[in-house]
């Protein structure tokens, strides 16, 4: 009895698009599995670790008869690769078994039973849904992203924080050492939200995101945000904790200012980093009217000296900065020229995008 049969390259692309979270060693066994839900020709994929859950509805076509059950999705993601995009693949489920056949291939797996596998439990009171162009959610994303801290014991700052406030959406993430703001407008109005999403969601969504037309459609709760987009379904857990505040972060009337050419600063700093010392990082930025020289050494007494000329005429000021930091927001962001804020080489710099306050990436000086 055949009771799905598609071609390869649809089945797979479902599958790919919810099997980022599967991890492959597990306490549960069957959180490896992904549970497929067929009903006539639509088919149904979801996933889970039990803090996030992803959902896909496919629309197949074809055979008639209905199938719940759960494989692992590895396993069926490496054989489907295997398989010629345009060959037609069948699968049949039967006692503990999902018959998979491709052309003269034939693979019979174990499953598990659908009733065992645990559905992410969605929190009763969402706030309002409100959306927002994929590709927006997208960039912004990619514009603060990096700034996330990795396997920090302040567990609020390995993610990022959605503020949705008015017409305003707004995403930050900071390390301690660094935090990066981006900001977008929202079609409607909505009332104050304040979440933090845990930073695998954020890698995660941003795998998922694509730079098409469509809308994403979000709801936060308490504890779980929804998302949905593009016949997706994504259900989260939230990062509770209070995360800082971020204004009072961000310098205001930064005194020295500088505009200049984004690729050739980002160019300069990259050359500069080859000599840095491989557990500080650090570079000397030295700004003097009409140049910026950036300067690096390391324990083996190399030295790398690069200079730009800029439009300024302001204070000298020397500071010290990692410079993995800068880099990281300056490849991260698309626009041609950048403006850099500068008080003294004992306070934080402010990075922004001129004429535009939707982006601010405020990093912290460092002695050399």
């Amino acid at each position: 009895m055949i009771v799905l049969k598609a071609t390869q390259d649809k089945v797979l692309a479902a599958l790919q698009s919810v099997a980022g979270i599967v991890e492959r060693r597990h306490t549960l066994p069957i959180l490896a599995n992904v549970l497929i839900r067929k009903t006539g020709g639509q088919l149904q994929l979801t996933t889970s670790d039990l803090e996030i859950q992803i959902r896909t509805t496919a629309e197949l076509g074809g055979d008639e008869g209905n199938f719940t059950t759960t494989i692992g999705a590895r396993k069926l993601i490496d054989i489907l690769r295997t398989m010629p995009a345009d060959q037609t693949v069948s699968l049949e489920s039967s006692a503990a078994k999902l018959v998979l056949k491709g052309g003269k291939s034939r693979f019979t797996l174990q499953s598990l039973p659908a009733e065992d596998f645990p559905l992410v439990q969605e929190a009763a009171n969402f706030g309002p849904v409100f959306s927002v162009p994929q590709k927006t959610l997208k960039d912004l994303l990619s514009q603060v992203s990096f700034a996330m801290a990795v396997h920090d014991i302040r567990y609020y700052l390995n993610g990022i924080l959605f503020v949705a406030e008015g017409k305003q959406l707004s995403l930050v993430a900071t390390d301690g050492h660094r935090l990066a703001f981006a900001s977008a407008t929202l079609d409607v109005e909505v009332p104050r939200q304040e979440v933090i999403l845990p930073r695998k969601t954020v890698l995660e969504m941003q795998r998922l995101l694509s730079d098409a037309e469509g809308a994403i459609e979000m709801q936060f709760a308490n504890n779980q945000a929804k998302f949905s987009f593009g016949g997706m379904e994504f259900v989260t857990k939230l990062v509770e904790g209070k995360f800082p505040d971020y204004n009072r972060v961000i310098p205001k009337n930064h005194k020295n200012t500088v505009t200049l050419g984004r690729a050739p600063l980002l160019a300069s700093l990259q050359r500069t980093a080859i000599l840095t010392s491989e557990k500080f990082k650090g570079v000397r930025l030295n700004l003097e009217p009409g140049t910026l020289r950036i300067a690096s050494n390391n324990a083996e007494q190399e030295e790398a000296v690069d200079e730009l000329d800029i439009d300024y005429g302001g204070e000298a000021i020397e500071i010290g900065f990692n410079v993995t930091y800068l880099i990281d927001a300056l490849a991260n962001m698309g626009q041609d020229m950048v403006q850099l804020d500068l008080a003294d080489s004992n306070s934080s710099a402010l990075l922004t995008i001129p004429e535009n306050a939707s982006f601010k990436y405020v990093v912290m000086p460092m002695r050399i």
